[in-house]
């Protein structure tokens, strides 16, 4: 499914990493909205309704499954993708049970990212192959 004409919502604190994130997703989207702190996420959600909220794990602050709760609250039916540099399966598998539907290593963003996405749009939940077993 093409998602264009859907709204995401990326939500990371590293400027430089946004902003490639943005570029990869503008080919796809034609709204493409960033934050840089839990505020304006939350704000964001509440307001624009995402179809995707691409979100970097350590916003959470060690709380993930209480952020994506607060999140849902706002946005219920937006799907979230989560990047991470941490590549150990437990962390995805927790993500997952935290309600993340695709999580994303941020080493693999250039082949990962999209598929991640492509998997949201066909209503299925993706983990990045780099992911340890």
């Amino acid at each position: 499914m093409n998602p264009k004409g859907n709204c995401v919502l990326l939500a990371d604190r590293h400027c430089g990493l946004r902003d490639s994130v943005r570029g990869l997703l503008e080919t796809e989207f034609d709204t493409v909205f960033m934050v840089a702190n839990e505020a304006s996420l939350l704000e964001g959600a509440g307001r624009l309704n995402p179809t995707v909220l691409v979100l970097d794990l350590s916003l959470s602050a060690g709380d993930l499954r209480g952020l994506l709760g607060r999140i849902g609250a706002r946005a219920p039916s937006t799907k979230v993708l989560l990047l991470s540099v941490h590549d150990e399966r437990t962390v995805a598998e927790s993500a997952l049970a935290a309600g993340a539907d695709a999580v994303v290593l941020k080493r693999c963003l250039a082949t990962d990212l999209m598929p991640a996405v492509d998997a949201l749009f066909a209503g299925q939940h993706y983990l990045s192959p780099g992911i340890i077993q």
